[in-house]
């Protein structure tokens, strides 16, 4: 579970947010909706924590737990997706988008508990990269002035890591190059700020292993930003994993998909998108969620969790192909 004080239940935390806002949603029917909505969202929740699996161990019944998950989340889904929710409550509120985001930590929760309790799991502002920015060089000589860079992830899977950096004297002007310094640990106040201790900087930020971009629909835009984030992410950390998943797609067959540096794309539905409005039409045929879609991304991140990532030219010699597949 995490470490941190992120809350992996996004959507649950987006009601809340609703139900407690002072100005917006005061009116009767929101309150008349949230009312309804947070009872069909406890139901899917309670659910959700009552089935346990899949785990990191393969059992013959994965694909049942699976399709069952499936079930849970098309049953909550298509309630909330009626025409009067969506019109009171638009793809600002992010009350619908957060939706697949909490489904995705119902899934692979029993998956990475298996890891341990340094897990980071959910929603989180990672690392990016890193710079030093000291305001002159006597103060550089004091301490690094480091920053880290962040981007905001709609789901990971990673962990969260502490380094703390200092000024020291190169190491032929070390006299005692083998002494370690006792440091006093100090953590910082707010996630995301730098905590100093004399010369000694600590910084706290999260690194994906797996992360994963959610959407109601993917165009070519949003696809290309996508790339460059995976990009991004892999030149920083090779072994990690960049999946984006969709309910709908809104790709021509013109797209080459070939040249973005995403791992795979997940169409849930496995249909292209329609505008809001003609969904409440009454010919428009809405496919469910598809259970081997999302059989196929769970057991692709259960693999890259489990696989080790040692590999190198040594092991690829011996194959006669440097780059395992």
């Amino acid at each position: 579970m995490p470490t941190s004080d992120r809350n992996p239940l996004v959507h649950g935390s987006n009601l809340e947010q609703k139900e407690a806002h002072r100005t917006k949603y005061r009116d009767s029917d929101s309150k008349k909706y949230l009312k309804e909505i947070r009872a069909e969202y406890d139901r899917w929740h309670s659910d959700n924590i009552k089935l346990v699996g899949p785990t990191s161990t393969p059992t013959d019944n994965d694909d049942t737990i699976l399709t069952q998950r499936v079930e849970l989340l098309s049953t909550y889904k298509d309630f909330l997706d009626q025409q009067h929710y969506a019109e009171k409550f638009d793809s600002r509120s992010n009350l619908h988008s957060s939706v697949l985001e909490e489904f995705l930590y119902y899934l692979f929760k029993d998956l990475v508990r298996d890891f341990g309790e340094n897990t980071l799991i959910g929603k989180s502002h990672t690392f990016k990269d890193i710079f030093f920015v000291p305001p002159k060089y006597s103060e550089m000589l004091k301490r690094p002035y480091a920053r880290i860079e962040k981007k905001d992830h709609d789901f990971v899977i990673g962990a969260t890591i502490q380094v703390s950096f200092e000024a020291a004297p190169p190491p032929e002007q070390d006299e005692n190059p083998g002494e370690k310094l006792t440091l006093v640990k100090e953590e910082p106040e707010n996630y995301s700020q730098v905590k100093v201790t004399g010369n000694t900087e600590t910084h706290i930020f999260d690194i994906p292993v797996v992360a994963i971009e959610c959407k109601t629909y993917l165009d070519k835009t949003m696809l290309e930003g996508s790339s460059r984030a995976a990009e991004d992410l892999k030149a920083r950390n090779p072994n990690s994993l960049y999946i984006v998943v969709m309910e709908w797609i809104k790709l021509s067959s013109d797209v080459n998909l070939r040249k973005y540096k995403v791992d795979q794309i997940y169409v849930l539905r496995q249909q292209k998108n329609t505008d809001r409005e003609y969904r409440y039409e009454e010919d428009y045929v809405k496919n469910p969620v598809n259970v081997a879609v999302v059989q196929h991304l769970f057991y692709k991140v259960r693999k890259h969790l489990t696989t080790d990532w040692s590999g190198g030219i040594e092991q690829g010699i011996k194959r006669g192909w440097l780059i395992d597949e």
